[in-house]
């Protein structure tokens, strides 16, 4: 299906390229950099227009994220009424005061660096009602980032654009794994402090 979607860009351009980055952005396994990427270096080839290509691949995604987040908030409020029923340690409180501690940043990260969270950054902002207006914010700041540097880089290094998107897949993998690893050991070492949450 990837190849595809590769392959339809440069004949049917930005109707496809909107599509494909809204579906990735709500989860379905599209390879939204790779997309950038070549669609960088067809824009390097005036193919397509600069301009255009960024808009519309920043409304694209930013459009997707909004319905993931929509899905959990609304969504997830009858998730939400069973959890409080049975929630006697009072997680989903927590998990809400952490989205509005640390949201910004895991929003705006999940962007552009770990992509592969993104998805799921947005279900669970909406999960933990986590303010709409700062969600778009870091949002929209995120997916310009992600756009303006995949689309340059796809335009800089238009022969390399493969090369680009193995190396850029298996950072995301890699961070995601990181920070997971990480979690996991605090989560560790808080329990062996304190005891058992």
């Amino acid at each position: 299906m990837n190849d595809l979607v590769l392959s339809w860009i440069p004949d049917y351009g930005l109707p496809v390229l909107f599509a494909a980055l809204s579906l990735a952005a709500i989860g379905l396994p599209l390879p939204g950099t790779l997309l950038l990427l070549a669609v960088g270096s067809l824009v390097s080839q005036g193919e397509l227009p600069l301009w255009p290509v960024v808009a519309t691949a920043t409304s694209a995604a930013v459009l997707g994220d909004q319905v993931g987040y929509v899905a959990g908030r609304w969504g997830g409020e009858r998730l939400l009424g069973g959890i409080e029923r049975h929630d006697r340690g009072g997680r989903l409180a927590q998990a809400r005061a952490l989205a509005e501690r640390w949201g910004a940043l895991g929003i705006f990260l999940s962007r552009w660096l770990i992509g592969p969270l993104g998805p799921w950054v947005n279900l669970s902002s909406g999960l933990a009602s986590y303010s709409w207006a700062r969600f778009l914010l870091w949002d929209v700041a995120g997916e310009v980032l992600w756009v303006a540097l995949y689309v340059t880089a796809g335009k800089v290094f238009s022969d390399q654009v493969t090369v680009i998107a193995d190396l850029s897949s298996s950072l995301a993998w890699a961070l995601v794994g990181v920070l997971l690893a990480a979690f996991f050991a605090w989560r560790l070492a808080r329990a062996l402090r304190h005891g058992p949450a």
